[in-house]
């Protein structure tokens, strides 16, 4: 065997980590690397004395240019004409500045310098060099671990993307070249079109979206349907309430929630309910509304439009052409009200087991078509005048309805009262009446008289694609609570003239909300029966918020709100160890 030739490398990948054979003191002289130089080691000086000829220089020169140039705008001699001295003085300006700049970023110079002298290193086994070039470059070790955490929040480098067109399509987005909202249509691939967006947000604001996933969501299901611009989605759990005993069946509820407590309650509600019985509900309306505005030359001629609405043969002439806009469109009734020169003409219809909003719409913008016809000099204003009303508290949804009005009702026993919510019956009635009732009076609550019907509304319609901003006027809810059977036992009820709900159509679409959906036993539309799937879960909506009003007003007519709250509904982590 040649002397010369070493014995093959072992091929373990933590090779390095085995005892190493003993060198020779040469050996180990020459591959000891020597400490990394410093910056301030460049200097002929010391640095203390550096630093102080060149702040000195720095500050002398420019009082002595700003002097000279005070002297020629007295004597009107041109600035740029400059004496051997004047020359002398600029370049000692520009060598000192750079120096002081060059010596606030010395931490910078010393790691390039420290980085290259590493690199230069004449080591024969590269498995050690790569392992002792490891060593030396893990970070030294922070006193304060929560300020270096905030600090590479902000100040981490980009994250390199997958390949080069993709960071020139960053860079692209970042400049305004490429606009952010034709990265789909562009590129073809959503995942990816989200990916270089979100990447271009981190550049221009400077903030870190690490904790936003985005991985783990089909972003092809929201293209054109649910949301613009997609750059992650937000995580929030769900829980189950329930079996909820409902008209005969059992439900099991999801909600998704991130206020602690909420689940349980509603869940106790449930358990209350089961044991006594289960609730009933009836679904006594069910038609989403439009109201567009139009406008006349005078509140007469408006009037005239108004007097052809209320004919009821022009009606069934409007229905038709009304209908034509869906197989599952159907127009129920029209109202008007007239305001001056305007007129604003509210439209119900049903809508099957869609919401139903662009449904109506399509209908409202035919009949309109239709009118202007018969009345040339009709102008319309908008085809949402709020008398809807959409999205927005209102009298007129409170008193007639919008989308399916619900009544849920059930007896519990005094004995479950006792037991399972830990409270009296007279308890309950007493609350309801100064709580409910009149304390909704006193503050002027519109559709307003319950203790918490619109967490339950919100927790449900965000699990199940639901509008979360129809949680207003879905949230209207009256409680009614009763003793009967000689005061031993409650009666309750909910009525909710606005749930607006649908099983088909926007975020019912996505898979999360679809298998809740598909839970509850009501995913998609019904084609035995047309709208029974949205009817369906109105109903559970008004059984779920039943429960929840139950155990909530259990818990404060037992005093024990409080308690719950700072059991359930606190954090048990330490937030002083939290960074900001």
């Amino acid at each position: 065997m040649d002397p010369r030739r070493r014995p093959p490398k072992p091929s373990h990948r933590n090779h390095h980590l085995l005892k190493q054979p003993q060198k020779s003191s040469s050996a180990a002289i020459r591959r000891s690397p020597s400490p990394a130089p410093k910056a301030s080691d460049a200097l002929p000086l010391p640095l203390y004395l550096t630093n102080g000829i060149f702040f000195t220089l720095f500050f002398s020169v420019a009082y002595y240019l700003l002097h000279r140039w005070r002297d020629k705008i007295r004597s009107s001699t041109p600035l740029h004409v400059v004496t051997l001295s004047e020359l002398a003085a600029i370049l000692s300006l520009i060598a000192s500045f750079i120096y002081l700049l060059g010596f606030f970023g010395i931490d910078f110079v010393q790691s390039f310098i420290a980085r290259a002298s590493q690199d230069a290193w004449d080591i024969e086994d590269e498995d050690e060099t790569r392992f002792l070039l490891n060593q030396d470059r893990r970070p030294a070790p922070c006193l304060n671990s929560s300020i270096s955490t905030s600090v590479s929040r902000f100040m981490d480098p980009p994250a390199p993307l997958p390949s080069q067109d993709d960071e020139d399509l960053v860079k692209s987005v970042v400049s305004g070249d490429i606009p952010s909202y034709s990265l789909e249509s562009r590129l073809g691939d959503c995942h990816r079109a989200a990916s270089i967006r979100r990447e271009a947000v981190q550049r221009l604001t400077g903030r870190s979206l690490a904790g936003l996933p985005l991985d783990g969501f089909d972003y092809e299901s929201i293209l054109g349907q649910c949301c613009e611009m997609p750059i992650g989605y937000v995580q929030i759990p769900v829980g189950i309430a329930g079996p909820l005993l409902l008209n005969g069946c059992e439900y099991s509820v999801p909600m998704a929630t991130t206020e602690g407590c909420l689940v349980a309650s509603t869940n106790r509600g449930c358990k209350a309910i089961y044991a006594s019985g289960g609730a009933t509900s009836v679904l006594f309306r069910d038609g989403m509304t439009r109201a567009p505005v139009v406008k006349f030359p005078t509140a007469s001629r408006a009037s005239e439009l108004l007097f052809f609405l209320e004919e009821p043969v022009n009606f069934d002439t409007l229905a038709v052409v009304f209908n034509k806009s869906s197989r599952f469109a159907r127009l129920q009734k029209i109202q008007c009200s007239l305001a001056g020169r305007n007129l604003y003409i509210r439209f119900s219809c049903g809508t099957g087991d869609a919401m139903g909003m662009n449904m109506v719409s399509k209908g409202v913008q035919n009949v309109l078509e239709f009118l202007q016809d018969e009345f040339p000099d009709m102008e319309v204003g908008g085809i949402s005048g709020n008398f809807c009303s959409d999205k927005k508290p209102a009298a007129v949804n409170w008193i007639q309805g919008r989308g399916k009005s619900v009544v849920c009702e059930a007896m519990i026993s005094g004995e479950v009262v006792e037991k399972v919510l830990k409270t009296s019956v007279s308890a309950l009635v007493e609350l309801n009446m100064i709580k409910n009732l009149t304390g909704s009076a006193i503050a002027g609550a519109l559709g307003g008289f319950n203790a918490h019907a619109a967490n339950i509304v919100s927790a449900i319609f965000i699990a199940t694609g639901q509008d979360p901003a129809q949680n207003i006027e879905s949230s209207h809810c009256i409680t009614m609570m009763e003793a009967i059977n000689d005061k031993k036992d409650l009666h309750i009820s909910v009525t909710m003239p606005c749930i607006e709900v649908g099983t088909v159509g926007g975020g019912t679409q996505l898979a999360s909300q679809s298998a809740c959906l598909n839970l509850l036993g009501v995913k998609g539309a019904c084609r035995e029966s047309p709208a029974s799937n949205s009817r369906l879960l109105a109903a559970i909506v008004a059984g779920s918020v039943l429960a929840g009003e139950l155990s909530l007003m259990s818990a404060i007519a037992s005093g024990q709100l409080v308690k719950s709250h700072m059991k359930y509904n606190r954090s048990i982590r330490d937030m002083s160890t939290v960074t900001s």
